[in-house]
């Protein structure tokens, strides 16, 4: 008799714990469900999807930690910008209006801040918001309880960032590493009874593209990668196309893009900057690299395609080289999170100011609105709450990050903003009234790499485009048919139907965003 109410005890005891574990668990759960979701927004610069194993294979490269935030969220395969350019870029994140209504269309202007922004409609409703890295606005940032950020574009060597209270410079610290200190030693300080947003934008990987000595600098060393099929594009029908300013073969730099001498020795080593900020261990290690490559093309006597292929080599190497050292450090970023229990109520956003052109029709660079430049990689990892993995195929853009948090923080989106908050999406969700189609808008000519300015359209299919001011051209792709956007359709008669559907709906993207672009050159 003892035993059987030994073995009952044991038995409501062992259930009656149960119960207590299932509902301390769930009342943990439903405790962490109410809690206002911290904000983590990681940007690059000038990281193409093209560049990101989660997207593509096509160089053999790995990202394991971007592709992780990949695994455990998801990854959108039609993430765009609305000006593809670093400052401009920016502004339409922070304020989620397009460049006519932020005022900062070019990286030659100053960026207002005194409007209203995100990170101050945040503020206002509790939350902690930091900024650090680059910022690349002229103007000193607001709505940021703290911010410590790089001049400009900043140095990846020995790298000075400012604070509103200092100037300091680090001596031999590379700035992707310095970056992710700093804003790990934030979260550390911030205090942890109210939710936070914090902005992790990375130098990396801009031009001039210096790798970390002390990790990355002879990684990709002796691999050879291969040319884009449009390398030697020669632009038939693609009059901007063809007077741009970008290109490998003429316009990627011996000294400061090549890190060596021309074979001619009219191109003095050294004169990129970046060379002059290193300590003499550093120099030791770079000299080790890249004399080797100095003697390399001396001997080799290149020219024409060769030579443009050869410059593709090491742009793609020094490229890769810079990029892997931001992974590395998004990886330690990552476990700091997962070490402090912050990844369950933390939404964290990875993307890039815009994409790159990885030898696309010959090109570095960006700005065209063609798809290698016009994309931006865009990985989003939720809360294991949030059901949603996997691909997402739903049109978004930069102006779209600004509502999303918005209403992830509970603050009513503004009737001025101009993007759509992706959170539905975030939730499984597809929405029925999603946008069909894109608007797009380049304003720096003149400017650096000569590109034209122009406006266009993509939809699902097609994109049509307007280039203006010191010209009036226009170009029609079929992205079915041409991914690569080889063929101008515009003087297709077979195209004349569509050209003025497409047209009708480029209107009203100009209509319903208040472009006045649209009375300088109304659409007939």
């Amino acid at each position: 008799m003892k035993k059987s109410i030994s073995k009952s005890a044991t038995l409501l005891s062992t259930f009656t714990t149960g119960l207590l574990l299932t509902s301390c668990a769930t009342q943990k759960e439903s405790v962490e469900n109410a809690k206002p979701l911290n904000i983590i927004y990681i940007m690059s610069d000038d990281h193409t999807r093209q560049a990101i194993s989660a997207y593509s294979d096509r160089y053999g490269i790995t990202t394991p930690n971007i592709d992780n935030i990949a695994r455990e969220g998801l990854i959108f395969t039609n993430s765009y910008v609305a000006n593809s350019i670093s400052g401009p870029s920016r502004a339409c994140m922070l304020t989620g209006k397009h460049s006519h209504k932020n005022g900062f269309r070019n990286n030659s202007d100053r960026f207002d801040g005194n409007q209203q922004t995100m990170p101050k409609l945040l503020q206002q409703v509790g939350y902690q918001t930091a900024m650090i890295g680059k910022w690349h606005l002229a103007s000193d940032p607001t709505g940021f309880d703290y911010w410590d950020i790089l001049p400009g574009q900043g140095d990846y060597y020995s790298p000075v960032m400012y604070t509103k209270d200092k100037r300091t410079t680090y001596p031999g610290v590379y700035a992707t590493d310095l970056i992710t200190d700093k804003s790990i030693n934030w979260l550390e300080q911030r205090d942890k009874n109210k939710p936070f947003c914090l902005f992790v934008h990375h130098k990396a990987v801009h031009r001039n593209f210096m790798g970390n000595v002390y990790s990355d600098l002879t990684e990709f060393e002796g691999k050879d990668y291969p040319l884009p099929d449009n390398f030697f594009d020669n632009y038939e029908g693609r009059q901007a196309a063809g007077e741009q300013e970008m290109s490998i073969a003429k316009d990627y730099s011996w000294e400061y893009d090549l890190k060596v001498k021309s074979p001619d020795g009219t191109a003095a080593i050294h004169k990129f900057g970046g060379y002059d900020r290193m300590n003499e261990s550093e120099k030791a290690v770079w000299d080790s690299v890249y004399n080797p490559i100095q003697r390399e093309i001396n001997d080799k006597n290149l020219k024409g395609k060769d030579l443009a292929a050869w410059k593709y080599q090491r742009y793609i190497k020094d490229y890769l080289k810079t990029a892997k050292a931001m992974d590395d450090n998004i990886g330690r970023l990552m476990e700091y999170l997962k070490a402090n229990n912050l990844l369950e109520n933390t939404l964290i956003v990875y993307t890039s100011d815009q994409g790159f052109y990885m030898g696309e029709h010959g090109w570095f660079d960006k700005r065209f609105m063609y798809e290698e430049s016009f994309s931006t990689p865009m990985i989003v990892r939720m809360p294991q709450r949030f059901q949603a993995r996997g691909k997402v195929d739903e049109f978004v853009q930069n102006i779209d990050h600004a509502p999303t948090f918005l209403e992830i923080a509970g603050v009513k989106i503004q009737a001025d903003i101009q993007g759509e908050s992706y959170l539905p999406i975030l939730k499984g969700k597809h929405p029925k009234n999603w946008r069909k189609s894109l608007y797009y808008h380049f304003y720096e000519f003149p400017g650096e790499h000569a590109v034209k300015r122009h406006y266009g359209i993509r939809t699902e299919r097609y994109k049509l485009i307007h280039f203006y001011n010191d010209i009036d051209t226009w170009e029609l792709y079929d992205l079915k048919n041409d991914p690569s956007e080889m063929h101008n359709l515009i003087n297709n008669p077979e195209q004349a139907k569509n050209i003025q559907l497409l047209k009708k709906q480029l209107w009203d993207l100009q209509v319903r965003y208040d472009d006045p672009i649209r009375f300088q050159y109304p659409l007939n």
